[in-house]
């Protein structure tokens, strides 16, 4: 008896069909149930008849169908068709990788990509998947160093003849990879983030219908970069968000994730497995793939807040460049304004954003900003925060002129205009 068997449980009170997962200990079993639920049983009170072996079988080698390429992280594969499209599986950990150590109670990342496919049996038959390991970390831990790890095993997936990239990813930093990966990465496929609030071991776990509606995502016309999560709490539709457009709003609900200042770019309905979009979008192949991973990795994130002392900046003194949390239009009390001139001629890069969730910058309407832009700071639009620091890391490294690719929507970071949608 193997992880990926059809088994039968049978308990006193009750009968359990479905595919074994692997488990953390040699105490319990974990099985995923016809309906994507999972059940954890003590071997010790189940009697356990094998139906089938090796029903979802993943063999550990690597690419597999036509453009074979050799890769450096771990790969996998399942049997080839030649009348489905090729789909890459890039697992970077989180709680969709991830199971309930029984021994501790807590969730740990533990899932390489073979395991995801064995987790999701719904994903069987949808696309030919390879599968790779970048990093098996909970995102707590990503770091720019993995970001760039992840953009060059991106390109060299689309190099190799995959039709679509699905990133699997804890769900705490997604937004900041995805905004990496967007300016990273000029991409003629869907690059497509996904991960799951709860772990695939809670009968309550997003991760089936957000893994699936990923790779319907990454087989779409789409080919920017974005980010798949439930859009209700119901199991019915995910929304297919702009990667440099997204926040995490909610520390555990489902459809933690938001669109801000618009609609999402589309949805997948999950019973339907049909794809809308709502706006315009970069088709697939309408640009060559083009990889530029260069970060400056010396940018700060500051969020101002009333009584912030001067001297606070200190910290950031020589620094590439600091992005700023301001207060609504984008301020910052009027005693901060000498430190950052100071830093600004030092030859930090300051651009301002706003706290607000909605809206944008503009330091021309007041004494405060206008004191903000003659001391050198740059103006972040309507950008997130989060985002914009991203994206001046990435611009501090690949532009000749910062100030430009700041002011410039370069991956749909800024919207032109801040209008009411909902």
């Amino acid at each position: 008896m193997n992880p990926g068997d059809r088994v039968r449980v049978d308990r006193a009170d009750r009968t359990y069909e479905g595919v074994l997962l692997p488990s953390s200990t040699d105490e319990h079993l974990v099985v995923k149930l016809e309906g994507g639920y999972n059940v954890g049983i003590d071997r010790d009170d189940a009697d356990v008849s094998v139906l089938a072996e090796d029903v979802y079988e993943i063999d550990a080698t690597d690419a597999t169908g036509p453009d074979e390429a050799e890769t450096d992280g771990v790969s996998s594969k399942i049997e080839f068709d030649d009348d489905l499209p090729t789909i890459s599986l890039l697992s970077t950990g989180g709680t969709i990788a991830s199971t309930v150590d029984y021994r501790t109670g807590a969730v740990t990342a533990q899932f390489d990509a073979e395991d995801v496919l064995r987790a999701v049996p719904d994903l069987a038959g949808r696309a030919n998947y390879r599968g790779r390991v970048v990093a098996n970390i909970l995102s707590e831990n990503m770091e720019p160093p993995l970001w760039q790890d992840l953009a060059r095993a991106v390109h060299e997936e689309i190099e190799a003849g995959a039709d679509g990239v699905v990133v699997m990813h804890g769900t705490d930093t997604m937004q900041y990879s995805a905004a990496a990966l967007a300016f990273m990465l000029e991409t003629p496929v869907p690059i497509v983030f996904t991960g799951s609030q709860r772990s695939a071991d809670r009968p309550s776990s997003d991760n089936v219908m957000n893994a699936v509606s990923a790779v319907e995502a990454a087989k779409s016309d789409c080919a920017e970069v974005l980010v798949c999560m439930h859009a209700s709490e119901s199991d019915d539709v995910c929304a297919l968000h702009r990667g440099t457009r997204v926040r995490k709003n909610h520390t555990s609900r489902r459809d933690a994730f938001e669109t801000i200042g618009a609609e999402p770019l589309g949805s997948v309905d999950y019973e339907t497995e049909t794809i809308s979009f709502r706006r315009e979008y970069r088709e697939r192949d309408a640009v060559d793939l083009v990889i530029e991973p260069a970060l400056e990795d010396d940018v700060d994130l500051l969020k101002f807040t009333p009584g912030m002392d001067p001297a606070f900046l200190d910290v950031v003194e020589g620094s590439g460049g600091l992005v700023i949390e301001g207060t609504g239009l984008g301020h910052v009390h009027t005693d901060l304004i000498p430190r950052i001139e100071e830093l600004v001629d030092d030859g930090t890069t300051v651009v301002m954003t706003s706290q607000c969730l909605e809206g944008r910058v503009c330091d021309r309407v007041y004494d405060t900003g206008r004191d903000l832009l003659e001391a050198g700071v740059l103006e972040g639009d309507d950008m997130l925060p989060g985002t914009a620091k991203v994206k001046l890391m990435w611009a501090l490294a690949n532009s000749n002129d910062v100030e430009e690719a700041m002011g410039t929507s370069l991956a749909g970071e800024i919207q032109a205009r801040s209008v009411p949608w909902m």
